[in-house]
């Protein structure tokens, strides 16, 4: 392993600035071979220079003087480079121990400006902590997974300094330090044409060739290669090669989730490797109690990415796994473990307990996509959690500023698909109006027709807004936003302009044009309405029969003039009498039949969907009686007698003989 010695680096790094041409392109490239060609190498016994070398505490194996020509003035600056031999227990000991100190340190400083002067305040540094004062360069400077004023970074003299050591000590550096330095050289954007990348590379493509590099270390060479190279480097098909004939039950925890990192970057193409994941999913199932929340979150995010559909088995264990490590998680662990919640499918009363207490304690601190993601969660599950519910809706008003225009949207869409009010309901409509008169112009079309499809549910109307969604203008916006209008977009704005007209007599803007108007909102895929169940449609259905005394007297899948769908329709006449269901004209009443099943409530309650509350809501404006019949209620009846029962003080309760 190399260790950089810093005593002189003062005088060096004014040297070492005629060698920041090494990131740029053509010409300066050249004029840099002529300064390498230049530098001369000599012996050095200098008894300071082992004294500093043994202070170190690494074996001093060999010192070197380099002299830079910067044109007519030479610059002689001595550095020091001492590597790892055949140390003993307690040196080696001593060294990893130092490396973890100042690790600790380093996570610590939160600009590359603290980080650099750091590093000026240290005698020595090994190839590895350099290795690891690049990739904390690039954590900080990242922001919203961007990288920021890159160039700054590489004028830093630190910075050059250490790119010329790594560059002249190439051939010296442990297999760690070489990968893992190419590696947040490629991320900080170092020219990939410079002699450094190039010398780095080669000398990995030469360590590779032999075919002794670690597991860890093939993965994180393969992660900077496919960004800098791309899928189809031969150098990642070799790495890729390696990894497969490798003995995986001898890979640790950390070392299976490189892997699936490796292979979630889209290494060879869908279902090239398909093979080995098989073999990594069976096998990581028995290894996920040695997982922390870290792994959980990195294989969980693979196996997503990676659409893992038949790793089901893992994907529970995971999932379940990550109960006990809800605090633990950082923000992004979290959004990676519940966007696999929503990927597969699957679905955990205590993890929802737990992100409960979770969002309660941190929801004024929690990032806009971590809450947006939650939300998301509980819309997708279906999950009507009050604390969630009322956690979020608070932050939100003081926090609105922090969201994008499509986060506000997944936050608030819950509230009106799951038919919740939080108490602070007031406050949270508040400011989303006054988040769509400032940043309307944001929204993309799709995004604000959700949004307001979503205010509509729970009896909140903003009617200037409806207004422009019914403009010309802004439905074109909308039809070329994807290809044509889908039958989900018309369906919402169907029920959009129904809503107007039935509820708000105030309206007068502008109409929904009839070629923009669905006939009916029961559509396959996304609907505004649920199919009925058919098992409970079945014994009501029976229990009908036995209370009218014929099947003639009600009618079943009746679609209105309105859009809707009704389960079962019973006509009336002035008098009370059930008259045959074919007959329209004479109809004085008409009961229509909710026959609810689980589907159309919130997980594990019986509070209805939204979409299910506007339908009755609607059915009543237009004159209809609505009768539900929830599977709670219906469910537990014995046998048909109590169904007939049942049905009879249901829709009938204030007859006491049947008049039909």
């Amino acid at each position: 392993m190399a260790t950089i010695n810093f005593t002189c680096l003062k005088a060096y790094t004014s040297g070492v600035q005629a060698c920041g041409q090494l990131l740029t392109r053509s010409r300066a490239l050249k004029h840099l071979r002529q300064q390498i060609r230049q530098l001369r190498f000599c012996h050095c016994g200098s008894s300071a220079l082992q004294t500093a070398c043994s202070r170190s505490g690494f074996q001093h194996v060999f010192c070197r003087n380099y002299h830079v020509e910067l044109g007519n003035h030479p610059s002689s600056v001595t550095r020091t480079v001492q590597l790892h031999g055949e140390a003993g227990d307690n040196l080696k000991s001593h060294s990893k121990w130092a490396d973890e100190q100042m690790l600790k340190e380093l996570n610590c400083f939160a600009s590359y400006k603290d980080l650099f002067k750091f590093v000026r305040s240290l005698e020595s540094l090994s190839d590895t902590m350099v290795a690891a004062v690049l990739q904390r360069v690039c954590d900080v400077q990242l922001e919203d997974n961007m990288l920021q004023k890159p160039e700054e970074v590489m004028e830093d003299d630190v910075f050059r300094s250490l790119c010329f050591q790594l560059e002249r000590e190439s051939q010296n550096l442990s297999d760690s330090g070489l990968v893992n330095s190419l590696n947040a050289l490629i991320k900080l954007r170092v020219d990939p044409w410079s002699t450094l990348i190039v010398r780095l590379v080669s000398e990995s493509q030469e360590r590779l060739d032999k075919g002794q590099m670690t597991i860890r270390n093939l993965c994180i060479l393969g992660e900077g290669l496919f960004s800098l190279e791309g899928p189809g480097s031969a150098m990642l098909e070799q790495i890729m090669n390696q990894v497969q004939s490798a003995n995986l039950t001898d890979w640790k925890p950390d070392e299976m989730a490189m892997v699936y990192r490796i292979l979630q970057l889209g290494v060879g193409g869908k279902g090239k490797y398909q093979d080995l994941l098989n073999q990594m999913n069976n096998f990581t199932v028995s290894q996920v109690s040695h997982f922390n929340p870290k792994l959980i979150s990195a294989v969980l995010n693979a196996l997503v990415v990676l659409d893992q559909t038949q790793a089901i088995p893992l994907v529970i264990k995971l999932c379940k796994h990550s109960i006990r490590h809800i605090p633990y998680f950082t923000e992004d662990e979290i959004v990676n473990v519940l966007e696999a919640f929503i990927h597969f499918g699957h679905n955990d009363q205590f993890f929802t307990e737990a992100l409960e207490k979770h969002v309660a304690k941190y929801a004024f601190t929690m990032r806009s996509d971590a809450i947006s993601k939650v939300m998301q969660y509980c819309s997708r599950k279906h999950i009507r959690s009050e604390t969630i519910f009322n956690a979020v809706a608070e932050s939100f008003v003081y926090n609105a500023d922090n969201f994008t225009t499509s986060q506000i949207a997944e936050l608030v869409v819950p509230f009106g698909k799951l038919n919740y009010l939080p108490p602070s309901a007031a406050s949270l409509f508040r400011k989303l109006e006054k988040i769509l008169s400032t940043r309307s112009a944001q929204f993309q079309p799709r995004v604000l027709l959700n949004l307001l499809h979503a205010c509509t549910l729970v009896e909140r109307y903003p009617l200037n807004y409806l207004a422009k969604v019914f403009n010309p203008y802004f439905l074109q916006q909308l039809q070329a936003e994807g290809p044509g209008l889908e039958k989900a977009v018309l369906s919402q704005l169907t029920q959009l302009f129904l809503t107007v007209t039935l509820e708000c007599p105030s309206y007068e803007g502008p109409k929904l044009l009839s070629k923009y108007q669905v006939r009916s909102f029961l559509t396959p895929g996304q609907s505004l309405e649920s199919s009925v169940d058919i098992h409970l449609y079945s014994r009501v259905k029976a229990g009908l029969i036995d209370l009218l005394g014929a099947r003639i007297y009600f009618a079943s899948h009746v679609l209105t003039p309105y859009c809707y769908t009704l389960d079962i329709e019973i006509k009336l006449d002035e008098e009370g009498f059930v008259l045959p269901a074919n007959r329209y004209d004479e109809a004085y009443r008409r009961i229509a039949l909710c026959i609810d099943g689980q589907k159309r409530f919130c997980a594990n309650s019986h509070n209805l969907l939204g979409k299910e509350v506007i339908k009755q809501r609607h059915l009543q404006l237009l004159g209809y009686e609505v009768v539900q019949i929830p599977f709670f209620e219906c469910e537990p009846l014995n046998n048909r007698n109590d169904v007939l029962k049942y049905l009879h003080k249901k829709i009938f309760p204030n007859s006491y003989r049947l008049s039909w």
